[in-house]
């Protein structure tokens, strides 16, 4: 092994560790809370120094703001890009409502939806992670309302049909059954939520294109 060599694999190591330590800090602030998250709670939590985590995040903030950036690869990864993967139209608006549910169902995050969480920790107050929130929540309205609007243009939903009021009630549910399968983990939120979305689409679905039936 080369010196070269020695040194690629102490990064690759390093990285690893910092992963690691990031992933089960995502998990931490899904059930906790990310405000609760502090390089002391998470030394705590992981087994390691606070030095140590200082050394892989240097402060708070820095902490926070990887967690955020961590926990939108997962979702997009879990949420977004298996939905991607259909074709447009309504296949694909059902695809991503699935993959949202399924994603919550297995708890991804032990919490529930990252996002729902930090949506109700931090929507009034002001600062960084409010912004943060903002953002993330624009960002999910866009989707779905494209994907809404994808179905439009496809011809599978129909023209009259309200893009706006169609996603809000599309969003409303999926992050109702968030709240619910935690709070109710024997209920049957995810069910119950997939029957109200499949009624939605139907509705505004077209004759000669009815919502497709599961299984």
């Amino acid at each position: 092994m080369t010196a070269d060599d020695g040194h690629r694999e102490r990064r690759t190591d390093g990285a690893f560790t910092h992963t690691a330590i990031l992933d089960a800090a995502v998990k931490l602030a899904s059930v906790e809370g990310i405000g609760a998250v502090t390089i002391g709670r998470l030394a705590e939590k992981v087994g390691v120094s606070k030095s140590g985590l200082y050394a892989h995040f240097g402060s708070k903030r820095h902490l926070q703001t990887e967690i955020v950036h961590a926990a939108r690869e997962i979702f997009q990864r879990e949420v977004i890009d298996p939905a991607l993967t259909v074709a447009p139209g309504r296949r694909r608006l059902v695809a991503l409502t699935d993959a949202y549910l399924s994603h919550v169902e297995r708890r991804v995050f032990p919490g529930g939806c990252f996002f729902a969480g930090m949506m109700a920790e931090f929507d009034a107050p002001s600062g960084a992670l409010h912004e943060e929130v903002l953002t993330d929540q624009q960002e999910w309205i866009a989707l779905v309302t494209e994907l809404v609007q994808e179905a439009k243009a496809q011809g599978e939903l129909r023209d009259d049909v309200d893009t706006g009021q169609v996603t809000f009630e599309l969003t409303a549910i999926l992050g109702q059954a968030n709240y619910y399968s935690v709070l109710f983990p024997e209920s049957n939120a995810i069910e119950q939520a997939q029957r109200a979305i499949e009624t939605i689409i139907a509705h505004a679905s077209t004759r000669s294109h009815p919502t497709p039936k599961k299984g």
